[in-house]
């Protein structure tokens, strides 16, 4: 279902009931890092003035940072409820001998100084894997972020996960559900270590919508298969991925307990932040240039559309001819005929697109005549769109992807030191 929705600004503050701070703590200390450098936060708390029914999915490495493990186990005690979640950036507590305790000691001190139980607390980290995480400056800042929590301070958490990332990602829409109106927000981070395997990146998705447990989990395994699922920079899925969904009822409609047309309002809601958070995550790729937008219409299935859109976005050939502007457009026929799906490729037709407009490359899997000069000009802009027809049926999807640039390789050279 697609709806016009009204885009409100608050990120993970958007919906009633939600508060948010982040601060610096020096969790890893460089020469530039001073305790009043607002833009370097490196730890943030959300909370909900009212318990949530909470779903989540977690990244499908067999390696899990603690602070997953941690957060599942939370949720299984308390029957998927939650009230705050705390974060982290430049440690991913993650292949650590004491991650575990660590992670468990995060929720104790926010349940401590909130007064609440350490269940209710969920906890998420990121940065670099295998450092040992010091609880001492976490210990140190949870006083703080819990005095200063509030209602606006959606930017302070928004700043403080950033990793690599080079802006905050943030997406909020309004709704209406039984004549009372709803809002879904969120944040993300990720810029590298991103590749369409189940929850990538970190998001924290709030909503003040009344919906019951079961179907809050359904309706974020539904759209996260065709969002942040289709969603790739370098083909790394990192052991930190997740994605949690809070809902506290707080928006007073009668809460969803069954499929209908009032979920489909809501998941057609979700998708709208979480399609737009993947976009952003996609455009800010390491040293990315470019946002490559895989689009496939007229296939027999949603499945088969999805594979051959992320086949093209993961290329990485096609990832650095996007990068030389080169309509190098056989790179694209190549990552579409190696998909893991069903149909004929002498069917298949091929556009290259951006504002400055649309060029055919491909009919009928063959090359036509073009204009190098037309698909030069085509290619300047920061977004391009891979156009795709298979022609045997009438689904479609979308995939997100990036260019692939030399400051790729420059980032994640001396990532650690």
């Amino acid at each position: 279902m697609k709806l016009d929705f009204k885009n409100v600004e608050g990120g993970i503050c958007a919906a009633k009931g939600y508060k948010a701070s982040g601060t610096y703590c020096g969790i890893k200390k460089s020469a530039n890092d001073t305790p009043d450098t607002k833009h370097k936060n490196d730890i943030c708390l959300f909370a909900s003035d009212a318990e949530c029914n909470t779903a989540a999915v977690y990244t499908q490495n067999k390696v899990k940072g603690a602070p997953l493990l941690v957060t599942k186990a939370n949720l299984e005690k308390t029957g998927g409820k939650s009230k705050a979640v705390i974060a982290n950036s430049k440690n991913a507590n993650t292949c650590n001998a004491d991650g575990v305790e660590k992670a468990e000691k995060m929720c104790e001190l926010v349940a401590d100084e909130m007064g609440i139980a350490k269940e209710e607390v969920l906890v998420a980290s990121t940065g670099v894997i295998g450092q040992v995480l010091p609880i001492e400056p976490i210990e140190a800042a949870v006083p703080t972020l819990v005095k200063e929590l509030g209602y606006g301070k959606n930017l302070e958490a928004a700043t403080a996960i950033m990793t690599t990332d080079t802006v905050k990602k943030e997406a909020a829409v309004q709704f209406t559900i039984g004549g009372n109106t709803c809002t879904i927000g969120g944040m993300a981070k990720g810029s590298g270590m991103i590749h369409p395997n189940m929850a990538t990146t970190l998001n924290f998705i709030t909503t003040d919508c009344a919906i019951s447990a079961e179907l809050l989990q359904k309706a974020l395994s539904e759209i996260v298969k065709i969002t942040y699922n289709c969603l790739s920079v370098d083909g790394d899925t990192s052991t930190n991925d997740m994605v949690l969904l809070m809902a506290n009822s707080l928006a007073g409609n009668d809460e969803i307990t069954s499929d209908g047309e009032e979920f489909e309002i809501f998941k057609s809601a979700l998708c709208e932040v979480m399609a737009t958070l993947t976009k952003m995550l996609a455009k800010d790729g390491e040293g990315a240039t470019k946002l490559i937008v895989g689009s496939v219409r007229t296939a027999p299935d949603v499945e088969t559309a999805t594979t051959v859109a992320k086949s093209i976005v993961c290329s990485n050939l096609l990832k650095c001819a996007i990068f030389g502007e080169d309509a190098n457009w056989g790179r694209i026929l190549c990552a579409i005929g190696y998909a893991d799906a069903e149909f004929d490729i002498n069917k298949v037709n091929v556009e290259i697109m951006s504002e400055y407009g649309c060029i055919k490359v491909c009919e009928n899997g063959a090359g036509v005549d073009f204009s190098e000069d037309k698909a030069a000009e085509i290619l300047k802009s920061d977004e391009i769109t891979i156009n795709v027809d298979l022609n045997c049926g009438e689904r479609c999807a979308t995939a997100w992807g990036c260019d692939l640039t030399y400051d790729y390789v420059k980032i994640n050279g001396d990532y650690r030191t």
